[in-house]
């Protein structure tokens, strides 16, 4: 069977790091392995301008007629818009006006995001999210708990779509950056962006003792460092130089309440080490009683998640793969041909 034609448009690329442009380059990567053939639609094709108070991320200077003719020459037997901004909103009313089917993905809790920067509350932009999925054949998910916060807003056609790790490159046997060697013990991990809406604080203002790391970049990066001096902050780092201060910690904490999976978890997890986090989705969906502890005090599931099994940690990341994340994304694309495939 020959392989499908998919256009992906997304607000998130390279050289943005972040949990959305790492699943799709992930997938597309797989994807293209299998024999289809996936267009990028992407901020770097155009001229951009930064995102207020977010200068790494960069919004495109295009709009309907643009990203149209570029839909248009391809003809693709899916599109698939991954992200709500411009060029997102660009390709939805192309594809409402052509009468073309499509699909969108919510990747982000916008609604609260939003709300951390403006000091607006989050319901102020609910609509937007709303008005902007509605249309969609499908609109992909990753964990139940966000599933049942979109049915609550009146979104329907909701579709499963979840995460993977590189398991050649996340792995209990990954040896240890030089740097923890030294560190007192317990050594306490976070990886992501530095930006307010990470909560990134709340971790570095625990009690527990030992040692605190941050891993990323972002915003808010320069202000943590001279407020938590006391912290090491050892900037973005992939692959295996990710999997390795994974691995050497002896649990990782998230404090995020705004995300809707949480990508580092599952990558901390193959490597072995625990998880801390509040009780929010995210953490919800995706540990266990055996592989991280909840609660609404850091401190408290810092101390309980060290207790834990590291092999049991290793063997629950494990089990989520990007070739079945891969699976599910072909399954969940509107166009017949694509659920022929994945299954």
């Amino acid at each position: 069977m020959n392989g499908l034609s998919i256009a992906l448009v997304t607000d998130a690329w390279a050289p943005q790091v972040n949990g959305v442009v790492r699943t799709l380059t992930a997938v597309t990567s797989i994807l293209e392995a299998w024999g289809h053939r996936v267009t990028i639609i992407s901020p770097d094709q155009y001229r951009s301008l930064p995102c207020p108070s977010y200068p790494e991320i960069r919004l495109a200077l295009t709009g309907r007629n643009t990203v149209g003719r570029r839909l248009d020459a391809l003809s693709p037997d899916a599109i698939h818009i991954a992200t709500e901004g411009p060029l997102g909103l660009a390709a939805r009313r192309h594809c409402l006006a052509r009468g073309l089917a499509f699909t969108t993905a919510y990747h982000t809790q916008f609604p609260d995001y939003l709300a951390r920067r403006t000091g607006l509350p989050a319901a102020t932009f609910w609509p937007y999210i709303r008005w902007f999925h509605r249309p969609a054949r499908g609109i992909m998910v990753a964990t139940d708990t966000v599933r049942a916060q979109l049915r609550a807003q009146g979104l329907i056609n909701l579709r499963h779509w979840s995460r993977g790790v590189d398991l050649s490159a996340f792995s209990p046997l990954t040896e240890p950056p030089e740097l923890f060697l030294n560190l007192p013990r317990p050594i306490q991990l976070y990886v992501g962006r530095v930006a307010v809406e990470k909560n990134v604080e709340a971790f570095l203002e625990s009690r527990h003792q030992g040692s605190k790391v941050v891993v990323g970049d972002g915003p808010a990066l320069d202000r943590l460092e001279q407020s938590y001096p006391d912290a090491h902050f050892l900037g973005s780092k992939t692959g295996r130089d990710l999997a390795a201060c994974y691995a050497g910690a002896d649990v990782f904490v998230f404090p995020s309440k705004t995300d809707t999976f949480g990508l580092v978890m599952i990558e901390a997890l193959a490597c072995g080490t625990p998880v801390a986090a509040y009780p929010v989705q995210g953490p919800l969906d995706i540990l266990t009683p055996q592989t991280g502890v909840m609660a609404n005090s850091l401190e408290e599931a810092i101390a309980a998640a060290l207790r834990l099994n590291r092999d049991d940690c290793a063997a629950h990341g494990a089990g989520f793969t990007w070739e079945a994340s891969a699976r599910q994304f072909l399954a969940a694309l509107a166009c017949e041909t694509a659920g022929a495939i994945a299954a």
